[in-house]
């Protein structure tokens, strides 16, 4: 009874933790967006209103300064507000919370990100959303003396209110963090998750408006046959994707590897190039939501949805490679929509006259794009259909979402997430180790047995359907090198057995 009274009250604190980094997650994305948006409006809007030349050498200024500004800070005080800031909260929930989601890394990201975001870098908010607000959740648990498992929940549980928040999607931000952050669907979490994510997207709705982040009409699919051109527009995103992915890493890298440049200056240099990346098209500027809902209503025209899906991820990669403050969202959707569009441009001009196609190419082509790039499958789906309203097009999406997922998979082995970490030097092998033991079953992995070998009662055994971490569990508690198997059917009849040899050459495999 005592330790039940425990367990009860231990779960009543957690639930109260839980609604706590909730709610100021809900508080720091809505604080956060804001900022973004006041640096933009007061810094960067009037420079864009400025004839070419001179807008050309102010902007320039700005994003020169700007990047000298964020490259000092990141170089001097708070180097772990680089770059997105989801490699880090990844880094911290599989192994342990450290400066990367400290109080000064937290309020760094902040005021950086929108610094960075605010000037005109070809940068997300989500990200660093995430990173703000997996650092308040690790902040709670440690003002709170909770130990680590309880801080690394409140870590994934910040993770997903800060998507929520900053996306307006409570539901892709619960399927974000158990597939990106937590790895697996953790049922553990799930309720912890859940709570935070409501919590976090009523305080949002509060302050911003419940209304979709973009306003669409409702997209049809007229004939079978576009379902096929819905799939040439998945090939065409997954490629693309692979593109966008092996460019940023191979340009962060290479400027990385400058050894005899400071690496304080690195970040202007981003801006220089940015600024000319920019003059050619300034939508290419910030995050572009404006300019992405246009091309989801088909009010753009071809030539200029081209560019724009070629010199945003020209504009994206710089900003990134250079090290400068910001995440990968946005930058994914505006890319993929830009794509999209263009497609359906072709589409509309050759094969169909509705003047709906652009928009709904535009739709599905970006949770392809994003789903190439950020491989979280079933997040991808879900965050185009709360950040639009419309469900009406669901095959298409996923349709075109399979395909990409599957040649960026093939195309590039390592998610970008990981492979940022890879550059970082932090081990990832035993979440992928996990995660694939999680999936893998003792079936798939045992030695057969004779079918009529008996087993005692009392010894110690594993069944057939069991994962390879409930069988790794099992031996480890018992102290035992091999297992014997049986099914539920016949719990006394030994199918097979299956050794710490006959999972790890699986693993290796």
């Amino acid at each position: 009874m005592p330790a039940r009274v425990g367990r009860r009250s231990e779960t009543r604190v957690l639930f109260t933790l839980t609604l706590v980094v909730g709610g100021l997650s809900g508080l720091a994305a809505v604080g956060f967006h804001k900022s973004i948006d006041l640096v933009g409006d007061h810094v960067l809007a009037p420079l864009l209103s400025l004839p070419p030349l001179e807008r050309l050498g102010l902007t320039a200024l700005l994003l020169i300064w700007t990047g000298l500004i964020v490259g000092l800070a990141l170089q001097y005080a708070v180097p772990y507000a680089r770059g997105s800031g989801i490699p880090e909260v990844k880094a911290a929930f599989l192994l342990s919370p450290g400066p990367q989601l400290s109080l000064k890394t937290i309020i760094g990201k902040f005021v950086l990100g929108a610094i960075t975001i605010g000037s005109g870098f070809s940068m997300g908010r989500e990200g660093p959303t995430v990173q703000i607000c997996a650092g308040i959740g690790a902040a709670v648990g440690r003002i709170t003396r909770r130990p680590t498992r309880v801080v690394k929940s409140l870590i994934s549980v910040g993770a997903a209110a800060g998507i929520a928040a900053a996306f307006n999607t409570p539901l892709a931000a619960i399927t974000f963090a158990l597939e990106e952050v937590v790895g697996d669907l953790n049922q553990r979490l799930l309720g912890a998750i859940v709570v935070a994510t409501v919590a976090a997207a009523v305080i949002e709705h509060a302050i911003l408006g419940g209304a979709p982040v973009f306003a669409v009409p409702s997209y049809t699919l007229v004939r079978w046959w576009e379902l096929i051109v819905y799939a040439a527009l998945g090939v065409i995103c997954g490629l693309w994707a692979t593109v966008f992915v092996w460019c940023l890493l191979r340009l962060r890298k290479w400027v990385r590897g400058w050894k005899s440049f400071p690496g304080w200056a690195k970040p202007a240099m981003g801006g220089a190039l940015m600024a000319l990346i920019g003059f050619v098209m300034p939508e290419v500027f910030g995050i572009g939501y404006p300019t992405l809902s246009r091309a989801l209503v088909g009010d753009m025209p071809l030539q200029q949805m081209t560019g724009l899906a070629i010199l945003k991820l020209l504009a994206t990669v710089t900003s990134y490679g250079f090290g400068l403050s910001g995440g990968i969202f946005a930058p994914a959707l505006f890319i993929g929509g830009m794509l999209g569009g263009a497609a359906g441009h072709l589409v509309e001009r050759f094969l169909t006259a509705n003047p709906q196609t652009v928009g709904s190419f535009a739709l599905v082509g970006m949770g392809a794009f994003f789903v190439g790039a950020i491989r979280a499958p079933i997040t991808s789906i879900l965050i185009i259909f709360e950040m639009t309203g419309d469900y009406s097009i669901i095959l298409p999406l996923m349709i075109s979402n399979m395909i990409s997922y599957t040649i960026a998979v093939r195309l590039q082995g390592l998610p970008i997430y990981d492979a940022l970490l890879v550059q970082d030097g932090i081990p990832i092998e035993e979440h992928h180790l996990r995660a694939h033991m999680k999936h893998l079953t003792v079936e798939q992995v045992m030695q057969s047995a004779p079918a009529d070998e008996a087993l005692p009662r009392e010894a110690v055994r594993v069944f057939n359907d069991q994962t390879l971490d409930l069988a790794m569990l099992t031996l480890g508690r018992h102290g035992l090198h091999n297992v014997p198997v049986v099914s539920h059917g016949a719990p006394d009849r030994v199918l097979g057995t299956v050794s710490l040899h006959d999972i790890s050459g699986a693993l290796n495999k």
